[in-house]
């Protein structure tokens, strides 16, 4: 019993993961079925087949490995003389089976964030509901009242926006621009009280937002709004990661993620906020998925993207075979990637 204990989270984390890559691919196979192209075979996990069924064109595979699975399109990486081949297709429709599986990432993230807002007991806001004694923001032009709107000229979507843009400083103070009184208003240099915990600057958060409880209306306008949030974040922290910012040691592969998840699983097994917590970590990972594969880097959908921009304005394909080249090289270097961050990984978890 004790041993299942322990398992178990590891068992939802990896089912969770392989969920995540499964929709991402099942975006392309119902776009790459709409458009009537010819879908050599759909398969949910990796590895050796359980279980394999023809039907149609299409052989529908469910693999051993729940790490994901994939779809295998005729003229997809080479050229097909077949009618209903992918490289037949027109530009626009190769271009949304192909966007198609970053979409269903993005889509879950936002079903995801849903559910937990409506669990939630009070929606934050970006207005300032009231200061901590002494605050140093409010002595420096922030007033109770206050909704944020640019923080150093980031916009703020939603409430996360807020922490998430002042952690980024160096220093504690800010350019704002705020809607007080029905007008907007741009301050100079609101400061906040730092301190250094090694090599990061940790900032007192010294204002309470104010915060709706859930109906409707505001946890569909708020689930756009804190994707929008979750997919900034990523976006700044790649950015981050290419300026020098953070490491490779940073970084998280599959290992990680799946320890991460497993642990997040255990917390929601005891208590409604682990739950909350854990269904925003999954939230995280989809739209992170979603975001990274429309990176326009060789061997991730971004890449292919790329290629169909390109084809849209020659009016004409790039050479498979040169595709297929930097593909081929994108993917070796992903995977040397991924081979750092899994050793990363490991140590990590071994030093625990």
């Amino acid at each position: 019993m004790e041993i299942w204990t322990k398992v178990w989270p590891f068992l939802v984390a990896i089912l969770f993961f392989g969920l995540l890559i499964s929709i991402h691919e099942l975006g392309h196979f119902a776009f790459a079925k709409l458009f009537k192209v010819k879908v050599n075979e759909f398969a949910l996990g990796m590895g050796p087949a359980l279980f394999k069924k023809k039907k149609g064109d299409t052989t529908y595979a469910l693999r051993l490995l729940p790490i994901g699975g994939y779809v295998s399109m005729e003229g997809e990486d080479e050229e097909s003389q077949d009618e209903n081949a992918f490289n037949r297709k027109k530009v626009w429709q190769k271009f949304i089976i192909v966007a198609a599986g970053a979409l269903m990432n993005l889509i879950l993230g936002v079903v995801i964030v849903a559910t937990v807002l409506s669990m939630e007991e009070l929606i934050g806001t970006n207005q300032i509901l009231r200061f901590h004694e002494n605050a140093v923001s409010e002595q420096t032009g922030l007033r109770a009242g206050d909704e944020i709107l640019k923080i150093d000229g980031h916009r703020v979507f939603s409430d996360m926006d807020i922490s998430f843009l002042m952690g980024r400083s160096d220093d504690g103070i800010f350019d704002m621009t705020v809607r007080r009184d029905g007008k907007k208003v741009d301050l100079k240099d609101v400061t906040f009280e730092t301190e250094k915990d090694g090599k990061y600057t940790l900032i007192t958060y010294d204002f309470i937002i104010s915060g709706e409880e859930p109906d409707v209306l505001n946890v569909f306008t708020n689930s756009f709004k804190r994707t929008a949030s979750i997919g900034r974040l990523v976006w700044l922290s790649l950015f981050d990661l290419v300026t020098g910012q953070y490491g490779l040691t940073d970084l998280s592969g599959p290992v990680g993620t799946v320890n991460v998840i497993a642990d997040a699983a255990a917390e929601a097994a005891v208590s409604r906020d682990g739950l909350i917590t854990a269904l925003t970590l999954m939230a995280f990972i989809s739209i992170n998925i979603g975001i990274f594969n429309l990176l326009p880097l060789p061997a991730l959908d971004g890449g292919r993207l790329f290629f169909l921009v390109v084809e849209g304005i020659r009016r004409k394909p790039v050479n498979p075979k040169y595709e297929g080249y930097v593909h081929a090289a994108g993917l070796v270097l992903l995977l040397l990637l991924m081979l750092v961050v899994t050793f990363n990984d490991i140590l990590t978890i071994a030093k625990k």
